[in-house]
């Protein structure tokens, strides 16, 4: 059995129901998290709709506040689930906004570990580091 996740009729990924039912408990911990709609739809009949217009705001929070965390570990905890919100987006053909001002992330830079043993990173590497970990899963989401 597997579960499809849609947006406008067209298949983004079908998971098994078990990658489905773990994904959808991500979802609803980082909608509370960034007290955001995700756009994801309830499972039922076996398909989840995406409303593609709130999705779009719910990704781009997302890797804001992805991008603004140096805590090793959250980071750790939240990167794949970013990874595979990215891949459905890319599969959405929706814009993902990679751009963001070091002035403003500098004054709103939260949980961050201390003491630090990662290195800041520059937007351009860490822009790249992250897509490159959501081409690398998406080979794995079949749709």
């Amino acid at each position: 059995m597997s579960q499809y996740f849609e947006v406008d009729g067209r298949t983004l990924w079908n998971p098994s129901n078990g990658a489905a039912r773990l994904f959808l408990r991500q979802v609803s911990v980082f909608e509370a998290e960034l007290e955001l709609p995700s756009g994801i739809g309830p499972m039922e009949s076996d398909e989840s709709r995406i409303d593609p217009v709130t999705f779009q705001m719910f990704v781009a929070a997302l890797l804001a506040q992805h991008r603004r965390t140096s805590h090793g570990v959250m980071n750790a905890l939240s990167e794949g689930f970013v990874a595979t919100m990215l891949v459905l987006a890319e599969r959405a053909d929706l814009e993902i906004d990679w751009e963001t001002d070091d002035r403003a992330m500098d004054d709103d830079r939260s949980d961050v570990q201390v003491p630090s043993v990662f290195a800041p990173v520059g937007d351009e590497a860490w822009a790249a580091a992250l897509r490159d970990r959501s081409r690398e899963l998406g080979r794995f989401m079949a749709c």
